[in-house]
């Protein structure tokens, strides 16, 4: 064997293994989120923003019963004491509660075809993210995936009835959300219930204003939906967690794999599971964006 192979060797073998637990995380993450239109399905005569308000309301005790065995709450109490935490957090806790508002309503408005096609694009939206706030530059694999995603973007608005808004809101405010949480100085963890407890303002004053005109479903009058909407912070607060526990320990590479298991779940469930209708023109536009993550997934490897 030559040195310069030998030393390709070492190199290679040198590289630390991923942890196994870090993928076991990753994975729960994302068959969670994959699974989560099936809960929104059950929930889908109740008004998203009454939903997304006991997501909002049913997490927080979840992220602080966690945020006490880790023993981080000091890291709370921290970010409250400096303003520049708390805009940013506002910021972020904005962007998820769009994104979660709009995936409630599009399962409920059978549209969750347009929702798992925003979330197949929202790597994409990453890349271009990054040129557009750090100035990083395309590779022309990543130039061509582009290219492919805008290409089925315009077959969808010319061919299949509209700008698929739904997507693309999906899309955008997932990988904002992404882009600024990265710049919150504090933990995944903490970083998560620090948005919560932002939005349980609004969150209790909507749950509020409900049960005073007596559209709440969270009471006397809808006992069937009252399990069902304390489910809603389980299934927002644990997919999060997860994910930020297997985010750390994998690599970028892994990451970018793993995620396509949560649109190709939602997909599936739309159309075999929901009977959703699926046009041939929207195949001819999966067929360019599945394209462009393969194109994608390819640069990830080469970088």
């Amino acid at each position: 064997m030559s040195e310069t192979a030998a030393s390709k060797t070492k190199t290679v073998s040198a590289q630390p293994r991923e942890p196994l637990s870090g993928f076991a995380f990753a994975l729960g993450a994302y068959l969670l989120w994959g699974g989560l239109p099936f809960y929104m399905k059950a929930v889908d005569h109740i008004p998203a923003y009454e939903i997304v308000a006991h997501r909002v309301i049913w997490s927080v005790p979840i992220a602080g019963v966690i945020l006490f065995l880790l023993g981080r709450t000091s890291d709370l109490r921290a970010a409250f004491r400096s303003p520049r935490t708390l805009a940013l957090a506002a910021l972020t806790a904005g962007l998820i509660s769009i994104n979660w508002g709009v995936y409630v309503w599009a399962v409920a408005a059978e549209r969750t075809v347009e929702a798992a096609l925003g979330y197949y694009i929202n790597p994409l939206v990453n890349v271009v993210l990054g040129a557009v706030f750090l100035g990083e530059r395309f590779n022309r694999l990543q130039a061509t995936a582009i290219a492919f995603a805008v290409i089925a973007v315009t077959i969808l608005t010319v061919k299949a009835g509209g700008l698929p808004w739904v997507s693309l809101t999906l899309a955008g405010s997932f990988g904002l959300y992404g882009f600024f949480r990265k710049t919150l100085p504090i933990g995944p963890t903490q970083g998560f219930m620090l948005e919560v407890m932002l939005l349980s303002v609004p969150a209790i004053a909507i749950i509020g204003w409900l049960s005073l005109h007596g559209a709440s479903h969270f009471g006397p009058t809808g006992a069937g939906d009252i399990g069902l909407l304390l489910l809603a912070g389980p299934v927002t607060a644990f997919p999060l967690i997860l994910y930020a526990f297997g985010a750390k320990a994998l690599r970028y590479t892994t990451i970018g794999i793993v995620q396509y298991i949560t649109p190709t779940m939602i997909f599936l469930a739309a159309v075999f599971a929901f009977g959703e209708p699926f046009s041939h023109w929207q195949l001819i536009a999966f067929i360019f964006i599945w394209s462009a993550l393969a194109l994608y997934t390819l640069s990830l490897f080469r970088r």
